[in-house]
């Protein structure tokens, strides 16, 4: 099978023959239609998840696919089931880590990766979904999607006409405008460095746009912000439009040797104490909140068209990754095969 495959740190993917290996307890094998881009694969390729010791690996953690096989143990999913493929643990076995072969040689994986045509998978790593779910849908829920949703629902505890900004208008911010919308957010302030992203933010719900390469952020105290950049610059000047009961979460992460400073710290002590907090994938339980959102996009309440902007092919995987980095994009989907 063709997987993407990062051999060598900060250096582009390799498209190459990988094999299978037989499943281990608790694996299930997966034919992939098609996986989301995030910005955590850039991190991995600069290797600022840790994963520079681990080198040779397969990529992707959001994707969509059909069961085709499972191991000893599992029950979760079965033979013919359309799952979404996530890095948030759910129900089932938690399963050794994968292993191909690359040339010959032996190499790990990760327990749930998206970028090739087949994958060895976690079972607690997956979650079935109705046949009729689309493709692009469930890579979103793997990551994407669910992440900003369960910001907006677990995190923040936003109430009704709080005032939002988010940070950063990629994929997952998109999403995060789309999700403090559904909470009646008002006003939902849509804040990047890319004038692209001004028309789809608008559309899928922010209320203002600023370009703060172009424009002066002129704005009253914010209730909740949400920064998606991981720019400790960034995240300091956004810092200080909080309100008295504001709330700050960080989704995109600094590079590891960064600091983040807070300007004229405090501040944070105003009102009943202002706070900042990092995220782990917005505490999804994907078992429990995958088929509500299943549910709301069914019920007409959540869009996806408009939060993904660029369609690649496997091969193509490097051109995707350039204009992941661009920072022109929304959510990119890489679809298997030669299509």
């Amino acid at each position: 099978m063709k997987a993407a495959v990062l051999e060598k740190l900060n250096e582009p993917l390799s498209v190459v023959e990988v094999k299978l290996t037989p499943l281990k307890v608790g694996q299930v094998l997966v034919k992939n239609t098609v996986s989301g881009l995030c910005g955590a694969q850039l991190h991995e390729i600069r290797g600022h998840k840790g994963n520079g010791k681990f080198l040779p690996h397969l990529m992707g953690h959001e994707g969509c696919g059909i069961v085709q096989e499972i191991g000893s143990g599992v029950t979760t999913v079965k033979v013919g089931d359309k799952v979404v493929m996530h890095w948030r643990v759910g129900a089932g076995i938690e399963s050794p880590f994968p292993e191909y072969k690359l040339n010959d040689k032996t190499i790990t994986s990760g327990k749930v990766t998206t970028l090739s045509e087949y994958s060895i998978v976690s079972e607690n790593r997956l979650t079935t979904v109705p046949p009729d779910t689309p493709d692009e849908l469930c890579a979103l829920l793997g990551c994407g999607l669910t992440t900003a949703l369960g910001i907006i629902d677990n995190e923040v505890d936003l109430k009704l006409g709080e005032s939002v900004m988010i940070v950063g208008c990629g994929g997952v911010g998109l999403n995060l405008i789309q999700g403090a919308s559904l909470c009646s957010a008002h006003p939902i302030i849509g804040v990047d460095i890319s004038e692209d992203k001004r028309e789809k933010s608008l559309e899928v719900g922010a209320t203002s746009f600023v370009n703060i390469k172009t424009e002066n952020l002129t704005i009253p105290p914010v209730d909740v912000i949400i920064d998606t950049t991981g720019n400790t610059k960034t995240i300091a000047q956004m810092s200080r439009f909080l309100s008295k009961n504001g709330r700050m979460v960080l989704v995109g992460q600094p590079p590891p040797d960064e600091s983040i400073n807070i300007p004229h710290g405090v501040s944070l002590f105003d009102g009943v104490g202002k706070t900042i907090k990092a995220t782990q994938g917005g505490k999804t339980n994907p078992t429990e909140d995958i088929p509500r959102y299943v549910r709301m996009h069914q019920a007409g309440l959540l869009n996806v068209d408009k939060i993904i902007t660029h369609y690649f092919s496997l091969k193509d995987i490097n051109k995707a990754l350039d204009v992941l980095r661009s920072g022109a994009a929304g959510r990119i989907m890489i679809k298997m095969g030669d299509k």
